[in-house]
């Protein structure tokens, strides 16, 4: 199934506790229908101590979002996305909000 975000992508978040946060996409997880944010759904995690950190400490660590929650940002303003296929044989993901090309999916096909 084609996914319509992508790794490196700027994404408003729609729906949840960070819901109208903007970020970058730094990976998705297509095995759990997930991605992760830069600086939203942020957490912090407690690690244990050990012989680097005798006491212990804790980290902020970004969390995953689904990602029918996000929506890639055009203007600042989330926006669906259509699929084409270019004359010359290319697969591009466009917005439908003013028609922007968001990224080449393949190249053409020789």
């Amino acid at each position: 199934m084609a996914r319509h975000i992508r790794k490196g992508d700027t994404v408003v978040v729609t729906a949840g506790n960070s819901k109208g946060a903007v970020g970058e996409v730094l990976e998705v997880h297509p095995d759990f229908d997930t991605c992760l944010v830069k600086g939203v759904n942020v957490r912090e995690k407690r690690l244990r101590p050990n012989a680097n950190r005798p006491r212990g400490t804790t980290v902020r660590v970004e969390q995953p979002i689904h990602i029918s929650n996000v929506s890639p940002a055009v203007d600042g303003k989330p926006t669906r996305v259509r699929f084409e296929t270019r004359d010359d044989g290319s697969k591009v993901r466009v917005a439908v909000r003013g028609g922007a090309v968001l990224h080449t999916l393949r190249g053409p096909r020789d």
